[in-house]
């Protein structure tokens, strides 16, 4: 049984007239140890997703529609409050892209890793542990550090604390949503190799979300690729990194830079995803995609499995010559 299972999950904001689709009949699967990398532009849903897993988008505005999310075996969608509880921290915990506003200023760090140890392993919240986690995730002299507040580390300093309360609670599915926005490269690096070596030890699997293809290949097991709300292809890393099958997979390749490239501008993909309200008929990808075929504004494709573990949601994407990455992405 896989750890998570998303089965045809859609989510609305709104009512009536003013309801817009977030996440439409999305379906993907986590197994144990597995790291799955979320791909796709600012605006496709993709953090919309990851927060409905432990259903924390608010109820209004949001409506879980329709779907089933089972995670650990249950199913998220019908817990109660006191459910909800048991796995917010003990079964999925989240690393969120703004460690600065995520992090309480008027708190040490220590007393807010503290506050999870507390929450879910009350026989281990000591100072000591708190100690152990700052150690396990490579911040320095941490007896002391722990003492800081979190204006007084940097932006890398801080990520490494968000990281620590996320495991304090020894979850098996870690969530982490951009988790190396606005950090420098070298720093970026760092706490990927964090990332990695913390799935190892503790054995979690990791759900990673990123719109930068460059991280993928160096991390993720399995890609699953999201614009306007849907997945349009789902592949291992490797095989998707070698051979994209979808145009928006293969233009996202196209526009990240590569050490070996030596082209004037970089590839960019025109326009821009549409809004949740405004989605065009037929294939949500068509007024952007340079192979798009007459019909493709008419017909909306489905996401068949086109080859053993490969799912990708166009109906020509055997048909159309397909163009291959540049360059392999250049990993931070």
């Amino acid at each position: 049984m896989p750890l998570l299972a998303i089965n045809r999950l859609t989510v609305d904001f709104g009512v009536g007239a003013n309801r817009i689709r977030a996440v439409d009949g999305l379906s993907l699967t986590i197994e144990a140890g597995q790291t799955l990398c979320l791909v796709g532009e600012s605006g496709s849903g993709k953090t919309v997703t990851a927060l409905s897993i432990a259903r924390l988008v608010p109820t209004p505005p949001a409506r879980y529609v329709s779907g089933e999310i089972r995670l650990d075996g249950q199913d998220v969608l019908r817990l109660g409050q006191s459910g909800l509880r048991r796995i917010r921290g003990g079964v999925v915990s989240y690393v969120f892209q703004e460690p600065g506003a995520s992090l309480n200023p008027v708190f040490r760090v220590g007393s807010q890793i503290k506050e999870a140890l507390k929450l879910h392993r009350p026989a281990d919240a000591t100072d000591a542990e708190v100690v152990r986690l700052l150690k396990l995730v490579g911040i320095p002299a941490p007896e002391s550090r722990r003492k800081d507040y979190p204006h007084q580390m940097s932006g890398g300093m801080q990520q490494r604390v968000m990281i620590a309360m996320a495991i304090a609670s020894q979850p098996r599915l870690l969530v982490a949503d951009e988790p190396t926005t606005a950090l420098d490269v070298t720093i970026q690096a760092q706490i990927l190799d964090l990332l990695r070596e913390l799935k190892q030890r503790l054995g979690m699997s990791i759900l990673l979300i990123t719109h930068n293809l460059g991280i993928v290949g160096d991390l993720g097991d399995r890609v699953a690729v999201m614009y306007a709300g849907q997945i349009v292809e789902s592949a291992p890393a490797g095989e998707l990194l070698r051979r994209p099958l979808h145009p928006y997979t293969q233009a996202l390749l196209q526009s990240v830079p590569g050490l070996a490239t030596k082209a004037p501008r970089l590839t960019a993909i025109p326009g821009s995803v549409p809004l949740p309200g405004s989605l065009p008929t037929g294939c949500r990808f068509h007024p952007r995609c340079p192979m798009a075929q007459p019909d493709c504004a008419q017909k909306s494709p489905e996401l068949p499995e086109v080859e053993p573990g490969r799912w990708v949601r166009c109906p020509y994407w055997n048909v159309i010559p397909h163009a291959a990455p540049r360059t392999a992405p250049c990993v931070p």
